[in-house]
């Protein structure tokens, strides 16, 4: 099937798998690519060198494009960007909106750049700015999330910019590719449907959580970090709603000094990390230090399995699907039923 997003990064089939942090690592990034979809590595829990030795890695493994994930505002961003341009990455996405001067550097490279976004205005911004696409994240997806359904945002993005936009939020089958697809959008960006496959190295207990849950078990919380997060209701999310601000701020000062070891921040680059995540948010102490190594909350769960310790971050659709095929079964799914719904409404119309 081919759309504006297949021609524009190369790929066979209009599907992205979204660069979630300690799930989109190599295996599962390269398994998505060689599937015909654009694997995306996510590389926001990644020190610079761990970046480039993942590359490295997918490369090994694939010889189809595939992205990297970044975050604009981080203080290595330009670093990063000079992996990607070195190591021919195909397609640079963001979380937040890049600059001006670095969408411009990354396509004076030959680099595909696809921000994603969350609200009309953003699109518009970095449509504005250069970008060569956007992936919209409607309020079913999983992680920060905003308020507007994908069924409301997805045709005001499409008909407000005019570069191809990637629908997120709410995918998980063919029908759902179908439906952007009626929308305008170019193709579908799935990150909890990626998560729950066989080559995803997310802990089988964890995996068989997110198979338990059903749609009301997801849940949006502002208790982690003071915006809106989309994740399991687990007993980590209870106790962080009902905890006080004394023993909110203990527990995250605990995990902060746990992750700073782990990613070789010092406390001033935490702490700028996690005061340019409130994105002019009147945000606690706490909840600061929570933003800036809500990571090591997603670590807990997605590498460590201890989802006692941890957050597990979720669309919707977690409460829909119901087995874990490997990349290349689910997106040989997606497009077989994709395809028998476009022949079913031609047949329709006779």
């Amino acid at each position: 099937m081919e759309t504006a997003l297949t021609q524009l990064v190369g790929v066979r089939h209009p599907i992205v798998q979204t660069g979630m942090g300690w799930v989109a690592g190599p295996r599962l990034v390269s398994a998505s690519a060689n599937a015909g979809a654009l694997g995306i590595l996510a590389s926001a829990t990644m020190s610079v060198e761990e970046l480039r030795r993942a590359v490295l890695e997918v490369k090994s493994r694939t010889d189809a494009p595939f992205g990297v994930n970044l975050r604009a505002d981080a203080g290595d961003a330009h670093d990063r960007v000079r992996i990607i341009i070195d190591e021919g990455v195909k397609v640079a996405s963001f979380a937040l909106a890049p600059s001006r001067e670095l969408i411009a550097e990354l396509k004076d490279a030959g680099v595909v750049v696809i921000p994603s976004v969350g609200a009309r205005r953003h699109a518009e911004k970095v449509a504005a700015w250069g970008a060569d696409a956007v992936i919209v994240q409607g309020a079913e997806g999983g992680g920060h999330t905003g308020e507007v359904a994908t069924t409301v945002l997805l045709p005001q993005v499409v008909d407000a910019v005019g570069i191809p936009v990637v629908a997120a939020g709410g995918f998980f089958d063919g029908r759902g590719l179908v439906a952007a697809l009626a929308y305008g959008a170019a193709g579908i960006a799935m990150g909890t449907r990626f998560l729950l496959t066989s080559d995803s190295t997310v802990p089988d207990a964890v995996k068989a959580e997110y198979l338990a849950a059903t749609v009301k078990d997801v849940t949006v919380t502002r208790a982690v970090d003071g915006l809106p997060h989309r994740m399991l209701r687990t007993d980590l999310v209870n106790s962080l709603e009902g905890a006080g601000r004394t023993r909110s701020l203990a527990r995250a000062v605990r995990r902060a000094a746990t992750f700073r070891k782990l990613s070789g921040l010092t406390w001033p680059a935490m702490i700028r990390d996690g005061l340019a995540m409130k994105h002019g948010k009147n945000l606690s102490w706490s909840q600061v230090l929570l933003a800036a190594n809500t990571p090591m909350l997603l670590r807990a769960s997605m590498v460590e399995g201890r989802t006692d310790l941890g957050v597990m971050a979720s669309g919707q659709v977690a409460g829909v699907i119901e087995d874990l095929p490997s990349c290349a079964e689910l997106v040989e799914r997606v497009m077989t039923e994709a395809e028998r719904v476009l022949d079913e409404l031609a047949a329709a119309k006779h």
